[in-house]
């Protein structure tokens, strides 16, 4: 396969010390990958040198390139992103984890918004011991948005057909309720729409849109915002064309498996969509950021420091979001593809 039509992967690092880098490295010991897509790891040769050792992962190779203009087909590409010896303390954050993990995802993100890339997949950082004067976010999706200067995204997390969007994100559960607006609702659902027809090739999508309250508040006796704020929102949408349903009981939504029939469910708030999704698809389910103007996926778990160096972190989750990144930018080269 020519070199000039593989995506262009960049990789963040994500903390040193929690499974991030052991997840790539197993991900990428697997020769085939290099038949889809030219990775790009931003760490240090030094650090992946110590994993790759640790893990005995001797299908493992990569090449040191001064920077992404000088990438070389055909393999695994490192960007050193930092020159000082990295001390590893394995499921332990420290400052110097943090910094790495921070240094890592600013030089990938330079280089994806200088065409240099064509998607980003992040490993899992440490919420928290990444902040810094660059990082005033409560995580990767708020940073990608304001550093791309999308208006609004969306966190969309994806496991074959099974695909869960959050109105909310990360926020304090008290503060939910007060941000669920009609306006807010059909922003979302207009990302959401959009990225499944042309993120996912989907031309027609159904979304099912849930409640907040209990029961979807049992018709204003557990609460009032499906009534006032989501039904309205909803049938607006209708109205404009759109195949949207709801609102939907969460707990009888997806006991009774009604998330079979849609392309995609809208929650309200983190928790209510991420619960049912890792449950159902822990191990296979990808972190997908809809309405920013590029492409960016992760696994959908965290830095796991209580395994950090035990050598038994599943990659699988990785995997699927480097699979599901070079999908999603295929589907949108080819949409850009002048049509005879």
């Amino acid at each position: 396969m020519d070199n000039r039509h593989k995506v262009r992967l960049g990789i963040s690092i994500g903390d040193t010390n929690g499974i991030g880098p052991e997840i790539i490295i197993k991900t990428l010991s697997d020769q085939r990958i290099l038949n889809y897509c030219t990775p790009v790891i931003y760490a240090s040769a030094e650090l992946l040198k110590q994993v790759r050792k640790a893990l005995n992962a001797e299908h493992f190779h990569f090449k040191e390139v001064t920077g992404a203009q000088a990438l070389v087909a055909h393999k695994v590409n490192l960007i050193n992103c930092w020159e000082n010896d990295l001390e590893l303390k394995p499921g332990s954050p420290t400052s110097e984890s943090g910094k790495a993990s921070l240094d890592s995802l600013l030089a990938a993100c330079r280089d994806l918004k200088a065409d240099l890339l064509d998607g980003l997949i992040t490993a899992p950082i440490d919420k928290d011991n990444i902040q810094a004067e660059d990082f005033r976010f409560p995580g990767h999706t708020e940073f990608l948005t304001s550093y791309f200067g999308a208006p609004e995204s969306l966190m969309l997390l994806v496991s074959g057909n099974l695909r869960v969007a959050t109105v909310t994100g990360h926020m304090p559960v008290k503060e939910v309720a007060p941000k669920i607006t009609e306006e807010l609702l059909i922003r979302k659902m207009t990302i959401l729409l959009d990225s499944l027809r042309k993120d996912f090739g989907i031309q027609k999508p159904r979304i099912a849109v849930l409640g907040l309250n209990p029961h979807a508040g049992e018709k204003g006796l557990l609460g009032n915002e499906e009534v006032e704020i989501i039904r309205p929102a909803i049938l607006q949408m209708k109205e404009r064309g759109h195949l949207v349903f709801g609102p939907y009981p969460a707990d009888g939504f997806f006991g009774m498996q009604q998330y079979r029939q849609v392309d995609a469910v809208l929650a309200m708030y983190h928790d209510q969509g991420l619960i049912p999704f890792k449950t159902l698809a822990f191990e296979s389910g990808v972190n997908y950021t809809a309405g920013l103007p590029v492409v960016r996926t992760s696994p959908d778990h965290g830095t796991a420091y209580d395994i950090a160096a035990k050598h038994i972190a599943n990659e699988t989750s990785f995997r699927e979001a480097l699979f599901l990144a070079c999908d999603v930018i295929k589907k949108r080269q080819e949409a850009e593809m002048p049509t005879v």
